[in-house]
């Protein structure tokens, strides 16, 4: 049995030749694993792991400027959006037929609101290159306050500027849709479209005789014997209801004498014109609450003799879409917050 040498003592397999370089001498310049104090494997790992760590760093760095720089150029295309408002892209000098879109619900604060439609007329009205204006309707109908600012902005704006103002539906015009369309000088329509509602309703539930079955007490304080009219956990007396109907006759009234006033002898009057009844776009040109078929490339050729068409419809912007989100939110939230607090309506 061979004992192996005592530390410090080179054992056979140590011996070198004479003017043999050990495998431990160092080259001029560099340090040995054992000098440096860590073996061979665990100064590699750790001289990756440092590399590692500077790349991560410079990564974070890289990203951290990548951030800074998308969040910069998102804000200014906010401000840019904000400030900008596209209009029509066309020089004044050249004829064209200008186009107004009037689709969906007609309420204040939508996308067919008064406000929009009668700044959208106004900017049209006043461009030098519109030979006329057209409205292209396709709406269910909607407030009658906003269809009656409309409506008189138009005979206004006509008697200005003594332009041609044409309406165009699409697939429908009722109801506060058609109040707007009889202040055209003409109105088109498909064949298929669906033209009229000439009348008013209001609409609600009533949840009395359910809360009776449920045994649900409702606590309504007013001060006024109507306050609580039209609240539909409240029973509805006829008085109430008699004075529904008169202020929903008032309001027909005004639609009605609106709408003579606008068709004039064009319209053939019927017991159920007037009744809320609706008619397709060939039912309503014989009936004379339309003049002709035709869509909007037709009028703008054959009618206006100017095909070109300018929309100068008002749309909003991404950023003022996003301030209106912003500002639902910001509404819901103070709803929230209020609720518990008693409050006079």
């Amino acid at each position: 049995m061979t004992e192996s040498p005592p530390p410090g003592f080179p054992g056979p397999e140590n011996h070198t030749e004479k003017g043999a370089v050990p495998d431990s001498v160092p080259a001029a310049g560099k340090e040995t694993p054992r000098q440096a104090g860590l073996p061979g494997w665990e100064r590699e790992t750790f001289e990756k792991l440092m590399f590692a760590t500077l790349e991560e760093q410079r990564a974070a760095r890289r990203w951290r400027s990548f951030l800074r720089l998308a969040w910069l150029a998102f804000f200014v295309f906010l401000v840019w959006a904000l400030l900008y408002r596209g209009g029509p892209s066309t020089d004044k000098s050249m004829p064209h037929t200008a186009v107004i879109e009037i689709k969906g619900e007609i309420a204040s604060g939508s996308d067919a609101s008064a406000e929009a439609i009668v700044s959208a007329m106004r900017t049209a009205f006043e461009d030098s290159g519109a030979q006329a204006v057209v409205l292209l309707i396709n709406s269910p109908g909607g407030s009658p306050v906003q269809a009656g600012i409309v409506n008189d902005e138009m005979k206004r704006l006509k008697a200005k500027y003594q332009k041609p103002l044409y309406v165009v539906v699409e697939e429908s015009c009722a109801s506060a849709a058609y109040y707007i369309a009889v202040g055209a000088d003409r109105i088109f329509v498909d064949k298929a479209s669906i033209v009229g509602s000439i009348g008013v309703l209001m609409d609600g539930f009533g949840f009395t005789g359910l809360m009776d079955k449920l045994g649900v007490e409702r606590r309504l304080m007013t001060a006024g014997v109507n306050k609580g009219f039209l609240d539909p956990f409240s029973p509805q007396t006829e008085t109430q209801r008699a004075f529904a109907q008169d202020m929903l006759n008032q309001v027909h009234r005004q639609f009605i004498s609106v709408v003579r006033a606008g068709r004039g002898k064009r319209l053939k009057e019927t017991p159920e014109l007037f009744s809320g009844l609706f008619w397709t776009g060939q039912q309503a040109v014989d009936l004379g609450l339309a003049d002709q078929l035709g869509n909007l490339d037709f009028v703008a050729r054959e009618v206006v003799k100017a095909e070109d068409l300018v929309d100068y419809t008002r749309r909003d912007n991404v950023a003022e879409r996003l301030a209106k989100k912003f500002g639902a939110a910001m509404g819901e939230g103070a709803v929230r917050a209020l609720k518990s607090v008693p409050s006079l309506r």
